[in-house]
């Protein structure tokens, strides 16, 4: 496996970090920038909804 490289970190007060990784960082920010920051941050972290919530409601347990 090669080595991981691109990344980069910077300590900030209060203890939080910041992780950044040159390309990627960089194409995020042109997300970010292009379109609502909220979905762009919910779709790189993997947290949105991925389109089973219907099958869910519809299912016998959920039905009422």
């Amino acid at each position: 496996m090669p080595r991981p490289h691109g990344f980069s970190y910077e300590q900030r007060a209060g203890g939080t970090v910041r992780i950044t990784h040159g390309p990627r960082a960089e194409q995020f920010i042109a997300e970010v920038e292009a379109s609502d920051p909220q979905l762009v941050m919910a779709r790189w972290t993997g947290n949105y909804k991925r389109g089973n919530e219907r099958t869910a409601r519809d299912h016998p347990r959920n039905r009422r």
